[in-house]
């Protein structure tokens, strides 16, 4: 899980975020919370590269932007809602196989392979999972979830956080206000 937070966003300019899930609580108004704030967010192990802090930022930037932009105000102190941001990204492998994608490996082919298959390349892959909860009574009001491939490079990753949480929030019940 090393680059923890590289993801989120998460993924590559070529890959597109998909939204995975969203649900809100039953019987409920998310309009008559006014305050939020985050969950300590805790990582440990190969979690905490140099760049989790960083990383971090980015993605709750990302956030408080689209909570404010519905009318929402942090508060460091009593807030109404507390958001928790769950975060999961694992190493893949891209392989070819010399035989069946052979415009896609253009290796020479005139001796013998032990194995047709090639590794391409190595990418991380990732999922976002925000959980909003009502913080006076600790009850769930809404979760929403995203996944993608997750980009190396941290302007790419700044320009995807932000475009993959603004395409989650559209998918939260409350409006931007003008």
């Amino acid at each position: 899980m090393k680059n923890l937070i590289c993801l989120l966003l998460l993924f590559a300019s070529c890959s597109p975020i998909k939204i995975a899930y969203t649900k809100t609580a039953d019987n409920i108004d998310l309009n008559k919370y006014k305050t939020f704030n985050f969950y300590e967010l805790k990582a440990s192990g190969d979690t905490t590269t140099k760049n989790f802090t960083q990383r971090t930022n980015i993605l709750k930037s990302a956030i408080i932007k689209e909570m404010n932009s519905r009318g929402y105000l942090q508060a460091s102190t009593n807030p109404d809602l507390l958001i928790n941001i769950g975060i999961v990204v694992r190493e893949e492998t891209r392989q070819s196989d010399s035989r069946t994608d052979a415009t896609k490996y253009l290796g020479q082919q005139d001796y013998s392979l032990k194995s047709d298959n090639i590794i391409a390349g190595l990418f991380k892959e990732g999922a976002l999972t925000l959980d909003i909860v009502d913080a006076s009574q600790n009850k769930l009001v809404w979760r929403g979830s995203m996944e993608g491939i997750v980009p190396r490079n941290k302007t790419s990753l700044q320009k995807l956080t932000e475009s993959g949480i603004k395409k989650l929030f559209k998918k939260y019940p409350v409006e931007i206000k003008k």
